[in-house]
C-alpha cells in the first residue's frame, strides 16, 4: 500500500483530512479533467464536472478499497461514471454525417502531420462501421461514442438484453477485422 501514495490521501480524506483533500486535488486533477474532457468534449462542462467528482471523493473517501485496486483507478472510475451519467442526461440528437463523424473522432490538438494521419485513421474507422449493419453500428456508436447500457441499448432497438451484448461483441470484432486490412 505504501507504493500508492493516492491511497493513503484517500484514507486521510475519509478520515476528513483537509491536507489531503488539497494534495489529493493537486496529484489527480489534471488526469481527471483529461478524462473528463475527453468524455464530455466540453471544457465548462468538464470543469463542473472535476468540482462534483471531488464533491464525491470527500463524501466517499471511505467506500475506497485498497484492496480491490488502486486509489487513482477508483478516482478514474468516478469521474468516468459522472461523465457518462452526464451524458446520458443530455438529450441531443447524433447526426450520423460521415464528415462530422471523422470530424469528431479526429484529434485535433495534435501538429498538422498527426492530425492528417488521424483523420485518415478516422475515415477509415467510419468506413469499416458503414460496413456494419445499420443497427448493429447505430449501436455500437451508442455504447461507446455515447455511453449507453446494454439495458438502454436493449430497449431502444426493442431486443432481448443478451441479443445487444451479442450484436456488440460481434460488432466489435468485425470491426477490428475490418481494421486490421
Amino acid at each position: 500500500m505504501s507504493d500508492d501514495p493516492i491511497a493513503q490521501l484517500l484514507f486521510r480524506i475519509a478520515a476528513q483530512d483537509r491536507a489531503a483533500f488539497r494534495a489529493i486535488y493537486s496529484a489527480s486533477s489534471s488526469k481527471l479533467m483529461g478524462v473528463l474532457l475527453r468524455i464530455l468534449g466540453n471544457r465548462s462542462e468538464a470543469e463542473d464536472a472535476l468540482q462534483e467528482v471531488y464533491t464525491r471523493v470527500w463524501l466517499r473517501a471511505e467506500r475506497f478499497d485498497a484492496d480491490k485496486g488502486r486509489g487513482m483507478t477508483w478516482l478514474i472510475t468516478i469521474a468516468r461514471n459522472h461523465a457518462i451519467d452526464r451524458l446520458r442526461s443530455r438529450s441531443v440528437q447524433s447526426n450520423n454525417d460521415d464528415g462530422e463523424s471523422v470530424a469528431q473522432v479526429a484529434d485535433k490538438s495534435r501538429g498538422v502531420l498527426q492530425s492528417l494521419m488521424a483523420e485518415g485513421e478516422a475515415r477509415r474507422a467510419v468506413k469499416c462501421f458503414s460496413e456494419l449493419a445499420p443497427d448493429r453500428s447505430a449501436a455500437v456508436q451508442g455504447a461507446y461514442l455515447e455511453g449507453l447500457s446494454y439495458e438502454d441499448l436493449a430497449a431502444q432497438f426493442d431486443v432481448p438484453l443478451n441479443t445487444m451484448r451479442t450484436w456488440l461483441r460481434r460488432s466489435l470484432l468485425a470491426l477490428r477485422e475490418c481494421l486490421d486490412r
